[in-house]
């Protein structure tokens, strides 16, 4: 009798052994698969959007990265309504819920490129906070599926920039463009070195003291000449401001600036006066009659300067006649002669006017 108590009693031991046990590995489980503790109260959220992006069922739900509850369901809603196809519903420790704003934006999250996704709600800015059982809105993140894809479309791209390239380093290989023909014609490079050689003579040319810039940028005389006219030149914009001189006087003197004015205002009258035909100028610049009279007179003139190129009259044969100037150029002659020989001898002559008397 004594023995079967004791097998009861072990086997009672046993028992209540595997049920602790039971109950400590139900504990760990929740710990390691949950979040928060086995006693604290829980709240539901849900989240609709297009896709899952593989997020699993029991994956962390994350509040500006820190874990405040778990993904407790993943469904299809049956909605064709874009933002609204998988219904995902959250149990987040209800003492979190004063800390996520109304406008709060959830969003799938992953670790890495290849690493496990998460929940992650971003705090917004709203006064007011999330209900027990309340909707947070979803952000669409782009998947790593969208990554390759635009990853593709990039290389496509970096493809053809490779092959347009391969096109201009062919051309140039061959010599053809500019940048070919100076890696290729040995007579542009001549030409290339030779205005480089050119350069640089003019560089040295600069740096010596020969020719103008290059005295200009080394001779110390020079350049005090040049501070010298500058100063000078201070000094005059100085004597302006100061009124000194008849151009610091109109610039400063009002008197003389009235003056001006008034010689100006004289000048704009009389110009009135001759546009409106007043005075002899005013008539000359507008009277018809006088104009007429000009057009006639010149016309005479060119008739008299026509008659005169044809050889007619006396001036015209003077001009055209060239026996008609040989014998005015002797005639002139032989009396420079005559002259001379009176000044000489002036006896002579009067000897010969007392003998015919």
């Amino acid at each position: 009798m004594p023995i079967q108590k004791k097998a009861q009693w072990a086997r009672l031991k046993v028992g209540a052994t595997a049920i602790v046990a039971l109950i400590i590995l139900g504990v760990l489980i929740f710990l390691l698969t949950g979040s928060g503790s086995i006693f604290e109260s829980q709240a539901r959220v849900f989240t609709y959007m297009n896709d899952a992006a593989a997020l699993a069922e029991s994956s962390p739900v994350r509040l500006n990265g820190i874990g405040i509850g778990k993904v407790d369901r993943i469904v299809l809603t049956g909605s064709t309504q874009p933002g609204r196809i998988v219904r995902m519903e959250m149990s987040i420790g209800a003492k979190f819920l004063q800390q996520i704003p109304a406008d709060s934006r959830a969003g799938i999250g992953a670790e890495n490129v290849l690493g496990s996704k998460f929940m992650n709600i971003k705090k917004g800015r709203s006064k007011e906070t999330v209900k027990d059982g309340s909707e947070i809105r979803a952000v669409e993140v782009p998947d790593f599926n969208d990554f390759m894809d635009q990853g593709n479309n990039l290389l496509v791209q970096l493809q053809g920039i490779l092959k347009r390239v391969d096109v201009v380093v062919g051309l140039v290989e061959g010599g053809k463009g500019s940048i070919g023909k100076l890696l290729v014609d040995e007579e542009l490079y001549d030409r290339v070195l030779a205005i480089m050689s050119e350069t640089q003579k003019a560089v040295t040319a600069l740096t010596s003291n020969k020719g103008t810039l290059g005295r200009l940028m080394n001779d110390d005389t020079l350049y005090k000449d040049v501070r010298a006219s500058l100063t000078r030149v201070n000094g005059i914009l100085d004597g302006l401001q100061q009124g000194q001189g008849a151009a610091g006087k109109l610039l400063k003197d009002p008197a003389l600036y009235d003056e001006a004015r008034g010689v100006i205002a004289d000048l704009r009258k009389v110009i009135g006066e001759i546009d409106s035909g007043k005075g002899t100028i005013g008539k000359l610049i507008n009277s018809d009659d006088l104009h007429n009279q000009l057009v006639a007179t010149i016309g005479k003139m060119d008739l008299i300067l026509d008659k005169i190129n044809s050889g007619q009259g006396t001036v015209g044969q003077l001009l055209v006649n060239q026996q008609l100037y040989d014998n005015l150029n002797g005639t002139t002659r032989e009396m420079n002669l005559l002259m001379q020989d009176f000044r000489t001898n002036p006896k002579k002559f009067l000897h010969i006017k007392l003998g015919l008397f």
